[in-house]
């Protein structure tokens, strides 16, 4: 079974970093892509960045410039290292997998994607 486990979310103040993990098992991520999400409390969930089985990268443009995905194959670890964080960045943030179709960008709505590990929250404060 596939299991997706995020970490590392905070409080931190305008400017600030952190870097987010998801460690997963029982995953070929060869053929997969990857993903975080963020979702606010009464909004949809959406897209922040994808990583493909080969490496290639996309990132929504409210993040373009700013965050940073990527992953560690040898230990299937997936990372998003977030720089100069605002306020409206405060969100649930959510790793996710999936191996269905061809498409990965952070554009693709988050019911295409199968697994999901629990959320971890991010709140920057001004």
């Amino acid at each position: 079974q596939v299991q997706l486990a995020d970490s590392g979310g905070g409080s931190v103040q305008a400017g600030g970093s952190l870097r987010l993990s998801c460690e997963a098992s029982g995953f070929n991520y060869r053929t997969a892509c990857m993903a975080w999400f963020r979702q606010v409390e009464g909004k949809e969930r959406e897209g922040v960045a994808t990583i493909s089985g080969d490496g290639s990268t996309n990132y929504a443009n409210s993040v373009k410039g700013r965050f940073t995905i990527s992953k560690e194959d040898t230990k299937i670890t997936l990372y998003l290292q977030m720089n100069n964080l605002q306020p409206e960045d405060t969100a649930r943030y959510y790793c996710a997998a999936t191996y269905r179709g061809s498409w990965c960008s952070a554009s693709r709505l988050a019911p295409t994607f199968d697994f999901w590990g629990q959320g971890t929250q991010v709140t920057v404060s001004s």
